[in-house]
């Protein structure tokens, strides 16, 4: 076999997927070990959340043992309408195999929000990116954490300002009463905390709410960087991917949890998996 050449691109070897479905959910206990069985057979790892109100998982292995897995959800009446988002890396991306019983597949921890029965409007990437080229007006509202915010945002997105999901409704009671009357459209990684962000916000009052469909990765996949700055952090060992859906070169303090890009990487207070500029301090003290 020959080498390939410089302009032939190699396939890189791991297939990344991700998805969520709000459906309900019976035989749990069941599923989980149907799940961790299979899994364990095929050599992915990843997490799978199940839950009476659905599934939500991230999960990553080789090409035929991804294919086999969503084959089962596609055998199955209730996950089979399952929506997947892929990206490929050269590394496994989880260090384990996990199925879970949760009690929500997103933690919101407000009741009567049932995306499985109502959501909100949904926009696709090539709409939105069409408002963004016409420049209509209307308000982005990032749903996600600050941290990902920071990384990497739509241009002129606003951070809803909360350090988990759960803080959103308090966040929401902070936001101007003008922005009820305004087209908002909410956006997240893969879409599925924009399921319960958007309507708890036609709960509260805001009359014209739209959910980016699939997130930020799926507007990545259709309409690539155009209108993004930065990087969408993604919660596995890749830590970020770009608008090709490649992984990028920043890393993760795993002393603070601070994003770290290359400038940060290079500071003389970084040591891998010590310390980093935004903590080293503390960990000099021993604090």
């Amino acid at each position: 076999m020959t080498a390939p050449t410089a302009c032939e691109s190699v396939p890189l070897p791991i297939v990344n997927v991700s998805a969520y479905l709000f459906v309900s959910l019976d035989d749990l206990p069941e599923r989980r070990e149907r799940l961790r069985t299979l899994c364990k057979n095929l050599g992915l790892k990843g997490t799978i959340l199940l839950s009476t109100e659905g599934i939500n998982l991230f999960v990553a292995g080789e090409r035929a043992a991804v294919d086999g897995l969503l084959a089962e959800f596609r055998a199955d009446p209730q996950l089979c309408n399952l929506e997947v988002k892929e990206s490929v890396s050269d590394h496994q991306p989880f260090n384990r195999m996990l199925v879970k019983i949760k009690k929500e597949i997103i933690a919101f921890g407000v009741p009567g929000i049932d995306p499985a029965k109502a959501t909100s409007k949904r926009i696709s990437a090539e709409e939105l990116k069409t408002w963004f080229d016409e420049k209509r007006p209307f308000t982005l509202l990032d749903t996600r954490n600050d941290y990902e915010f920071t990384l990497g945002t739509f241009e002129g997105a606003v951070p809803i300002g909360v350090d988990s999901f759960r803080d959103f409704p308090a966040a929401v009671d902070r936001l101007p009463e003008t922005m009820k009357q305004e087209p908002i459209v909410t956006f997240c990684t893969g879409g599925i905390r924009c399921e319960k962000a958007a309507p708890y916000l036609e709960r509260c009052g805001f009359s014209d709410v739209y959910q980016l469909d699939g997130g930020i990765l799926k507007y990545f996949e259709l309409c690539g960087q155009q209108h993004y700055r930065g990087e969408c952090f993604v919660f596995d060992k890749r830590v970020a991917l770009d608008g090709n859906l490649l992984e990028t070169d920043t890393a993760l303090c795993f002393a603070c949890q601070r994003t770290l890009i290359a400038e940060d990487q290079a500071s003389e207070h970084y040591v891998m998996g010590e310390s980093c500029p935004y903590c080293y301090e503390k960990h000099a003290s021993g604090l």
